[in-house]
Order: structure tokens, then sequence, then C-alpha cells
């Protein structure tokens, strides 16, 4: 009994030493925590059009592995050509709308509306393309690296330049 007893004592001692710890330093963790208004948004990548903002969140999507977690804000009426990656890519929509199609040409007949709050994965090879519907945001994490692979190379904005 009095093994439990000082069982007990050594959990809440270690509890208590950790919570103290944690308001000691309130910061430690706050590069891991992001409210809408500390999202750290900049330029988006050049394999992506222009005007479009992106923030990375988590991990780095252009390492050669690791995961990711990215936030692209599009302007209303931007848009992606027809594209694939690689590596399966997991997308939420955070806010506006966001339209996808699917297949080798940008058809917007073809394309469906996704709200905020729906989410879609691509598995890897899909050929798809995008617009924005409004100011739209999406999340997107995955495996690094990321790669844009345009059905038509002539779509590819760094080639552009």
């Amino acid at each position: 009994m009095r093994r439990n007893l000082y069982g007990s004592l050594a959990l809440f001692a270690l509890v208590c030493c950790a919570l103290f710890a944690a308001a000691a330093h309130p910061n430690s963790s706050e590069k891991n925590i992001f409210t809408p208004d500390s999202i750290p948004w900049g330029p988006a990548p050049s394999f992506v059009e222009p005007g479009a903002q992106l923030a990375v969140l988590e991990g780095n999507p252009l390492a050669s592995s690791g995961d990711y977690t990215v936030r692209l804000k599009m302007p209303p009426g931007y848009r992606i050509a027809p594209h694939w990656h690689p590596k399966r890519e997991n997308v939420t929509v955070i806010s506006g709308t966001l339209k996808v199609g699917m297949g080798d040409s940008f058809d917007e007949s073809k394309m469906a509306s996704f709200s905020a709050g729906s989410f879609a994965y691509l598995d890897p090879d899909m050929h798809h393309y995008v617009a924005a519907s409004g100011e739209t945001v999406v999340q997107i994490h995955g495996m690094a690296p990321v790669q844009f692979n345009y059905i038509n190379p002539k779509d590819d904005p760094s080639r552009k330049k």
C-alpha cells in the first residue's frame, strides 16, 4: 500500500514539474502553433502562377523526404493548369470554393466545386487542374519532395522566364 502511495506521489510530482516547466517557457512551442492572423504568408513558388501566396506550416515541402503541411491562398479566378504529382496530395479547403477537374486539358465545364471543409486526396499520377472561385485557401499536406509535373510543359510558369 505504501508502495502505491509513493508511486502516486512521485507521479504527481512529475506532472507538477512538467506543468511548471511549461508555464515557465510558454513560447517554447509557439513555432508549432498558428492562429489565422499569425500564418506566415509569402509568395508562392515559381512552379505555380504568380498571384497566390504560400505559407509553410510544417516541414519543408522541397526537402528530399519528410512530412510537410502548407497553405495556398489563391485570389479569385486563380488557375493551376493540368498537372500531376509523383506522391499523394491531401487537400482540405479552408475557405472559399476550390474547383477541381480531372484530365489532361483545362475544361471548366467538367470541374466540380468544393466548399470550405471539403477534403480530398489525390493518388500519385492523377492528372488534375484547379481554379479558385472567390478568394480560396487550401491546406495541403503530404510527403516531400513536392513535384509539379505539368501535362503541357508550356504551362509551367517556372519555364516562362
